[in-house]
């Protein structure tokens, strides 16, 4: 297992990036079981200390960084850039969180002696991270296993490994042990093994919905090791009367089509009101007509870069090609503009009257939009799926918002904002095949601690009551 190759290739260019060999997971895992007790046992004042002294080693890398991840990925640089900055705001928001989530607590009673609420580190934690946010995402899970006292190792994608790679030495740089946060390259079998591995206490994973499941089927026997499943969505934007018809479609691209689709929080499917249907949709296929794609330091910037990789393209063209042949009508083709390499255009397709729309996270700029005549049937499309994390509305009034929040299933739902962008200061997951009712984010301290409930006397005290005879 440990001999395996993995090759990350630049997606805009083909080229090579970065090779190196699959990690030993036995090796990694003992490393951490040995270096974790005097880590746990450091003061939480260090532990904080050394956080911050991270951001300052991701400040002073900051271009060098944003690059890495831009060529990794194929992303626009200016949203590499922006990725860097929310790992760097990312520090100060986990200090904040575990404070506020996992605070000690201290009741007194002079004769019942003190209750305590504190709470401990589980251990080993293990973080299977994504390759669209493969920084933000994976150290949105280590920095808050981290302050509690966790030990953490790191399965970057095998698709950006280098970004991985980076993100965990600035960490040992900052002086946190490569023992304690130690990167472990590898593909699926790594994956699996790390997650099964009887010294890792937690997993937390971000992808997508058929991996996830696997994760929680082979734990399922396993109560005492926490999961916290991150997974993606079919996620629906309705829109409903307004006047800004081009706010609204600026709304739509936004939400579909940033990070070329692959965001888990991307708009998959539009649900318009029939009457503005015809007006919405030459706004919409004008707007798109008008998206720069291209590698991530052309100039002018792009929007849009390519997609991970060939294979993530031939999916999404054969998808598109799915939907037109199974009922669905073009708005905009999805194109290959560039053979060989994985860019793909936008693609909009009707597909109202499909007699069956597939509920899969297509996972890429595919847009599916779908005709309904009154608010209800809206709702009812945007629930017709299995997964459940993001949503929004856009125009309607506020009792339609009213409507619309209380009856959409979704762990985020947004009235005239995009689907995605979601603020790391609030918790951030979803219902149904979207993740387990273990919010990431701000929420994430709650998972990597557990409470302990303490009461407390400083000498033994006690008398028997009812029951006993007399001495």
């Amino acid at each position: 297992m440990g001999e395996n190759l993995i090759i990350s290739t630049e997606p805009a260019t083909g080229e090579e990036l970065w090779r190196g060999k699959a990690g030993n997971v036995d090796e990694t895992v003992d490393r951490a079981r040995r270096a974790w007790p005097a880590w746990a046992a450091q003061p939480l004042a260090k532990r904080i200390e050394l956080v911050r002294r991270f951001s300052n080693e991701v400040l002073n890398e900051q271009d060098a960084f944003a690059q890495l991840i831009a060529r990794e990925t194929g992303k626009p640089m200016w949203e590499a850039r922006t990725e860097v900055e929310a790992v760097i705001a990312k520090v100060e928001i986990s200090i904040r969180a575990y404070a506020e989530r996992t605070g000690q607590r201290k009741l007194d009673s002079a004769l019942q002696g003190s209750a305590a609420v504190r709470h401990k580190p589980h251990g080993i934690m293990a973080v299977l991270g994504p390759y669209n946010f493969p920084a933000h995402l994976p150290n949105g899970h280590v920095l808050p296993a981290l302050i509690a006292g966790n030990a953490v190792i790191l399965k970057p994608s095998e698709k950006t490994p280098a970004t991985g790679e980076f993100l965990m030495k600035l960490f040992n740089r900052a002086g946190i042990s490569a023992a304690i946060v130690q990167v472990l390259h590898g593909g699926p079998e790594e994956g699996k093994a790390l997650v099964a591995h009887p010294g890792v206490d937690g997993v937390l994973f971000t992808g997508s919905a058929q991996a996830g499941i696997a994760i929680n089927r082979k734990l399922a026997t396993n109560p005492g090791k926490i999961v916290a499943l991150e997974m993606g969505g079919n996620n629906p934007i309705v829109l409903w009367d307004t006047p800004k018809i081009h706010d609204a479609t600026n709304l739509i691209v936004q939400s579909a089509f940033t990070t070329a689709g692959q965001r888990c929080t991307a708009a998959r499917r539009l649900i318009v009101k029939a009457s503005m249907f015809d007006e919405v949709m030459a706004d919409l296929k004008s707007t798109t007509d008008r998206i720069i794609i291209g590698a991530p330091f052309d100039e002018p910037a792009p929007f849009m870069g390519p997609v991970i990789d060939s294979n993530a393209a031939d999916q999404l063209t054969e998808a598109f090609l799915y939907l037109l042949s199974n009922g669905g009508k073009p708005i905009t083709h999805m194109r290959r503009p560039r053979k060989g390499l994985p860019f793909v255009t936008p693609g909009i397709i009707d597909t109202t009257d499909m007699a069956e729309r597939p509920d899969v996270e297509l996972f890429g700029p595919l847009l599916q939009v779908i005709r309904v005549d009154d608010f209800d049937e809206a709702i009812a499309e945007a629930n017709n799926t299995r997964f459940g994390l993001s949503a929004s509305l856009i125009g309607g009034n506020p009792q339609e918002y009213n409507r619309f929040w209380a009856n959409i299933r979704a762990g985020i739902v947004n009235w005239n904002r995009p689907t995605n962008g979601a603020s790391s200061s609030a918790p951030f997951g979803g219902v149904g095949l979207s993740g387990n009712h273990r919010p990431a984010a701000f929420y994430a301290a709650d998972y990597c601690a557990y409470p302990v409930t303490s009461t407390e006397m400083e000498q033994p005290r006690s008398s028997l009551g009812v029951g006993f005879r007399d001495a």
